[in-house]
């Protein structure tokens, strides 16, 4: 625990340096052989490293260099698509109309039964003007 403390503070200090190219690139370089380890024969890529991918790639300019396992356009593709997906989720319904309960709803179709002719604004007019029943304030 302390040692890879340790080497998380070396790797800052090397950051905010004059070294950051190469610390960058070393440590492309030992995510992808972590990659290799981890699997025997074809490399299985999971969400962290295609996050750690998406990360570098905004964090340094020559990232393409250090990039052995997939194609840089992949990457790109990745930060598209996690793009795409979060203003997906951020733009879902929130929400939206309250359910109208079943008494109500028992209502309108006794109404709409006993006066066939009378339409769906005169059905709403009577019941917003009806003082027993629920306030509705808009059914339309």
């Amino acid at each position: 625990m302390l040692a890879r403390l340790l080497r998380g503070l070396r790797l800052l200090t090397v950051l905010v340096g004059g070294h950051r190219a190469l610390a960058l690139e070393n440590l492309a370089l030992r995510q992808q052989l972590a990659m290799y380890r981890r699997t025997r024969f074809r490399p299985t890529i999971r969400w962290s490293d295609r996050l750690f991918w998406v990360g570098l790639r905004r964090a340094w300019t020559d990232w393409r260099s250090a990039l052995e396992i997939v194609r840089p356009a992949t990457v790109v593709a990745w930060h598209r698509r996690g793009f795409a997906q979060y203003w997906t989720w951020r733009s879902r319904p929130i929400g939206g109309r309250p359910r109208v309960t079943g008494e109500l709803r028992r209502l309108i179709h006794r109404m709409a039964d006993a006066n066939a002719l009378w339409g769906a604004p005169r059905v709403h007019g009577e019941l917003v003007n009806t003082p027993d029943v629920l306030p509705v304030t808009r059914l339309a």
